[in-house]
């Protein structure tokens, strides 16, 4: 399984909540023609979980996207398709900064 995450910041201008809106209501349906999306998942942040014993990195972004695919082969075939290419498009409509990793899961617990 391969799995890119990606921190998204709002476009300047842009309210949390209509960077909100428009990533529910018009991106997330683009992403189901994106060939070999075997997941997608916005992670939409309700709150900030601080500790005392260790200082919070200075982060500020708006939410959290997961897309998974079955493998390298199916990932790299999903990046050059037209889907992902509208899919990336809409993202610079709303999203003003990103910062993306591409990550192999590995499960401790569950």
């Amino acid at each position: 399984m391969i799995k890119t995450i990606g921190l998204l910041t709002r476009k300047d201008g842009w309210t949390h909540e209509r960077f909100m809106k428009h990533w529910v209501e018009v991106h997330a349906p683009l992403a189901h023609a994106v060939p070999g999306l075997r997941r997608y998942v916005q992670n939409h942040i309700s709150g900030e979980r601080t500790r005392a014993d260790i200082p919070a990195t200075d982060v500020a972004i708006d939410g959290i996207a997961e897309l998974w695919f079955d493998d390298q082969a199916t990932f790299e075939a999903a990046a050059r398709s037209p889907q992902m290419k509208a899919l990336h498009d809409d993202g610079a409509l709303f999203i003003g900064r990103i910062k993306s990793y591409v990550v192999e899961e590995k499960t401790v617990i569950g």
